[in-house]
């Protein structure tokens, strides 16, 4: 079996959909099981809807209006009809949250964002399972909450794993059925609610998948030509690696390039699955494949730049030092918040962290370790980091930013920049 995960643009449109059509007939021969994220901005959409609500907003019902109309379109145009028996069961899935807009916001506003914001990838895999089959691809939907088992950490579901391979396995056993669809992001507690996986979490989703079902090969499909070593929109130099080993997938993933999920790349290491970023709008092109390979060119330097960022600093109120105690509160703070942070240096007083900018986060960390720490921040500021740097090029990087914090290592410089 051979797993293929498509992202938001890939499902944006009506035009994109029989892209992604035609992509599943060149492979209609094999056994694929398709994992689909929500349609072009729908989750953001969602996060504007879940925050309305919780926050008792007057405009609830006007922004799932939007959400509802711009499914219908998309629909509307695929199928000529608005007679479609789709029509009545996306209506049906919506109706699931207007239940919920009627009723008080959940004390744990974390559970709420969970229940709405994961119908998107309900609507966008129900409408692309029907479309199939309007093209002569008959397949199996199967709700992905029903095999991707995970604890009850709202916006941030672990996965319990044993559970998890036991119930996937059993896809296994589906007779004369070559494509199966499900849905990336969102996974189901043992009580039957729903959890998402952290944002982008559509390809750890199809990793899971597919680490699960001892699959062939991951395939992610993008709206690039494969993994550059920058973002081609602010390096006109940018270069496309045609191969990666694992270990630098995960290094780009984790400081911010937006090709992959950085949880994506464990789950197929320990496999040894193969993935691959192909684009989508050409898919005959090569993408990039990442394996277990030990070659890489470092020569060519990785740029990634990531934005939004607030640089916290944490210092001791009665001017003690920031030794291994107060650290190791300081970090269990973190992680309690689910905070990740992106680059951490430490002083005898004080120890400073970029941070993605998440204020609710935030307040939960300072509230907690308040009696304890002072804080500080500054925010909109950017994380450059290089990778397999030269030094003789780190001015041009920098030119005609303020540098607030900057760490070396023997092939990494990170600079936060204002």
């Amino acid at each position: 079996m051979k797993v293929f995960k498509f992202g938001g643009f890939s499902v944006s449109s009506a035009a994109n959909i029989k892209q992604l059509v035609k992509i599943i007939k060149q492979g209609k021969d094999d056994q694929i099981l398709i994992v689909v994220s929500a349609m072009g901005k729908t989750t953001d959409a969602l996060e504007a809807l879940s925050n309305a609500y919780n926050n008792a907003h007057d405009d609830t019902f006007q922004l799932l209006s939007g959400i509802k109309n711009y499914h219908e379109g998309v629909m509307k145009e695929l199928f000529g009809t608005e007679h479609h028996p789709v029509f009545d069961e996306i209506a049906n899935t919506f109706i699931e949250i207007e239940w919920m807009l009627d009723d008080e916001p959940h004390p744990d506003h974390d559970f709420s964002y969970d229940q709405i914001v994961s119908v998107g990838e309900l609507l966008s895999s129900k409408i692309i399972s029907a479309y199939l089959k309007e093209c002569g691809l008959d397949n199996k939907w199967i709700d992905a909450r029903s095999y991707i088992h995970t604890d009850n950490t709202y916006k941030e579901g672990a996965i319990d794993w044993a559970k998890t391979k036991t119930s996937i396995s059993r896809l296994k056993d589906i007779p004369g059925q070559n494509i199966i669809i499900s849905q990336g992001f969102i996974g189901g507690t043992s009580e039957n609610f729903t959890t998402t996986l952290g944002r982008e979490g559509s390809d750890y989703s199809a990793a899971v998948f597919a680490s699960c079902l001892g699959a062939e090969s991951l395939t992610v499909w993008k709206d690039v030509p494969g993994i550059m070593n920058a973002d081609p929109a602010l390096f006109g130099n940018a270069q496309k690696y045609e191969r990666l080993p694992y270990s630098e997938a995960l290094e780009l993933a984790y400081y911010g390039a937006n090709i992959i999920h950085p949880k994506t790349v464990k789950p197929l290491q320990n496999s040894d699955i193969p993935l691959y970023v192909k684009p989508f709008l050409s898919p005959d092109e090569s993408g990039t494949r990442i394996d277990g390979t030990t070659e890489l060119n470092t020569d060519i330097p990785a740029i990634i730049v990531k934005k939004n960022q607030t640089l916290l600093t944490v210092s001791t109120k009665d001017f003690s030092y920031m030794d291994e105690t107060l650290l190791s509160i300081l970090l269990k703070g973190l992680a309690d918040a689910h905070i990740k942070q992106n680059m951490i240096q430490l002083s005898a007083l004080s120890v400073s962290l970029s941070l993605d900018k998440d204020e609710i986060k935030l307040k939960k960390l300072t509230d907690q370790l308040s009696e304890m720490f002072e804080f500080s921040d500054i925010q909109g500021l950017s994380l450059l980091t290089i990778l397999h740097f030269n030094p003789r090029d780190i001015d041009s990087y920098i030119s005609g930013k303020s540098v607030l914090m900057e760490q070396f290592s023997k092939n990494k410089a990170q600079f936060i920049l204002q």
